[in-house]
């Protein structure tokens, strides 16, 4: 999850760069021989060009996606958290504390009705009821809390929509 306040530079992105993106979020393991390949370059061109999508902050990092049932997290939770006051300090002592949860897969700071969003995952309503009492309303600050429970994914994508031009 980014810092709050922190930017990047804005790289331009071409044709390749594009092309190369989208097939990275879909095989991260590709190999580059391979990628260079599908996107028209010859290897050295291509790992040239991934290492410079990586310092750019374009490319933030790879990782393997879970089965969540398999690895003893089935359940879904939504969270929406109402503060007290939305002072910068209390956004950022919220924003500390819930971001050291390993539970915590995602933290949004909204508009609306609740200050943040969370998408939490648990093995069973025991254990977040457990991150509720033991951690969430121990953050000083918090007003309310309100959870959603998902029933059943109908759609989880991880790849950004990378437009052609």
């Amino acid at each position: 999850m980014a810092v709050r306040g922190q930017k990047r530079a804005v790289r331009s992105l071409d044709a390749i760069d594009r092309g190369m993106l989208r097939i990275l979020q879909e095989e991260a393991r590709i190999s580059n021989v391979e990628l260079a390949k599908q996107v028209g370059l010859s290897a050295s061109p291509c790992l040239r060009r991934v290492r410079d999508l990586e310092e750019a902050g374009i490319i933030r990092r790879y990782a393997a996606l879970l089965d969540p049932a398999a690895v003893g997290v089935p359940v879904s939770v939504f969270v929406q958290i109402s503060l007290e006051k939305q002072l910068d300090t209390e956004l950022e002592a919220f924003e500390e504390a819930i971001t050291s949860r390993p539970e915590v897969l995602e933290c949004y700071l909204m508009t609306g009705d609740a200050d943040y969003l969370l998408r939490v995952v648990v093995p069973d309503v025991e254990a977040f009821e457990r991150f509720l009492r033991e951690h969430v309303t121990h953050i000083p600050g918090v007003a309310a809390i309100k959870s959603i429970f998902a029933l059943k994914q109908v759609k989880y994508r991880t790849a950004l929509p990378v437009a052609d031009e």
